[in-house]
């Protein structure tokens, strides 16, 4: 069980420093007229997880702060995710 929560807290950190450097080089790709990551991209990273990480990255980065739909479908995710996880501890506080 102790094995299980190490390796899902190293799987949470890789996928959130992944989704950071993201957020990072889009922006750093979006002022230099460079080819861009897929907003979809963005946001399946967040979707498998690293949706903390892209929170931060946008305020850190002030990348993709104001894009709508992206804000409302990161928002979406991160409900969703705060819902599971939710669930997860009441089924198995109970």
């Amino acid at each position: 069980m102790l094995v299980s929560i190490a390796a899902a807290s190293f799987l949470f950190l890789v996928i959130n420093a992944v989704t950071v450097a993201a957020f990072a080089l889009d922006k750093r790709r979006s002022r230099g007229g460079a080819w861009r990551i897929p907003e979809s991209r963005l946001l399946w990273f967040a979707a498998l997880g690293g949706s903390p990480g892209a929170f931060w990255a946008r305020r850190r980065f002030r990348h993709k702060t104001r894009k709508q739909p992206f804000v409302g479908r990161l928002q979406m995710i991160a409900i969703v995710q705060i819902g599971v996880i939710a669930g997860l501890v009441f089924a198995f506080a109970v």
